[in-house]
């Protein structure tokens, strides 16, 4: 205890997957290349739903918020990670760690809040359509999504501030590619009760509330679509939310599986992640921003008809 209370704690370990040094070289590739189609892909959709006038709706407005947090999210966590699968030292410093656990959180808890405002528009485009220009105004849905962004920015804080004010001592190596929150959290050499019953609040309020919110909302879109006598016209309506229910699905999914994966006896005793932990974390911080602008370019007619009407006026231009 007298060497602990001796020691200023100035920089993490990040173990990743030093453990496993030929798939760092495969990793970094892999990563990389996501990584390119991540700024590739989410960059085109805020074009197009900036550039295309007919995409001056709520359902682009959130959809162009969503595509930037993607960029900001992965460009926080991806460069640090390609940085350490090359790299022999693979350490952090302390105020860099905060750096990334602040934005880290913030771009997660934002996300969720995001998700649920787009459920939300779902439900009055479906349900109440001759309201829809009403409720969904500019003075609706501007604040809406300024308001996730000021949730997850303002959760953030919150915890943050509350785990870099807790003594580190002795161990400082995190089993993680990244500053996760609750990871670092574990190292401190203090009571983390605290810590733990504000991230249950905010995960309760921030995480399980919007999916509660996308829960509500599609239940009574499917119940709205199964009155249409038509299949034709069940088929147009639900292809209107198809695309924002599968990135809901992936995006929770992920989630639910990374932390209700039943773990061995020795990872639940040792605080330990196993290589399969991790890679499905990467799998979460990584594939649904990738995955994201497919589904809504391959599944949405009016974002395959913008790039097609962008791509033909720059055509004639020349």
């Amino acid at each position: 205890m007298e060497w602990e209370n001796q020691t200023i704690l100035v920089e993490f370990v990040l173990k990743g997957l030093s453990g496993y040094p030929r798939l760092e070289l495969l990793f970094f590739v892999v990563v990389l290349i996501m990584y390119v189609v991540i700024l590739l892909g989410n960059g085109t959709l805020i074009l197009i739903s900036i550039l295309d006038s007919h995409l001056h709706t709520p359902m682009y407005f959130f959809l162009g918020n969503l595509s930037f947090l993607d960029i900001c999210y992965t460009t926080v966590s991806i460069p640090p990670v390609l940085v350490s699968f090359l790299s022999e030292k693979k350490t952090i410093s302390f105020s860099g760690c905060a750096v990334q656990m602040f934005l880290g959180l913030a771009m997660g808890t934002t996300e969720c809040v995001l998700l649920g405002m787009m459920a939300f528009d779902r439900y009055v485009a479906i349900c109440n359509p001759l309201r829809y220009s009403v409720i969904m105004s500019k003075g609706s849905y501007v604040p809406m999504a300024a308001g996730s962004w000021i949730i997850g920015v303002v959760n953030s804080a919150v915890q943050t501030g509350c785990v870099v004010q807790l003594p580190f001592c002795r161990n400082n190596v995190i089993n993680h590619f990244t500053c996760e929150i609750l990871a670092v959290m574990k190292l401190a050499c203090a009571d983390i009760s605290g810590n733990e019953f504000i991230m249950l609040v905010a995960t309760t309020l921030f995480t399980m509330t919007p999916l509660l919110l996308i829960i509500i909302s599609y239940t009574l879109i499917i119940i709205s679509i199964l009155r249409i006598r038509s299949s034709e016209g069940r088929s147009k309506v639900f292809s209107t939310c198809s695309a924002h229910l599968t990135v809901v699905i992936i995006f929770y999914g992920t989630i639910l599986f990374m932390y209700m994966k039943p773990k061995s006896k020795e990872t639940l005793n040792s605080d330990d992640m196993d290589a399969t932990d991790k890679l499905v974390s990467v799998f979460y911080g990584v594939m649904t921003p990738v995955i994201n602008p497919l589904i809504y370019s391959l599944r949405n007619k009016d974002v395959k008809e913008a790039v097609k009407h962008l791509l033909r006026r720059k055509i004639f231009n020349k």
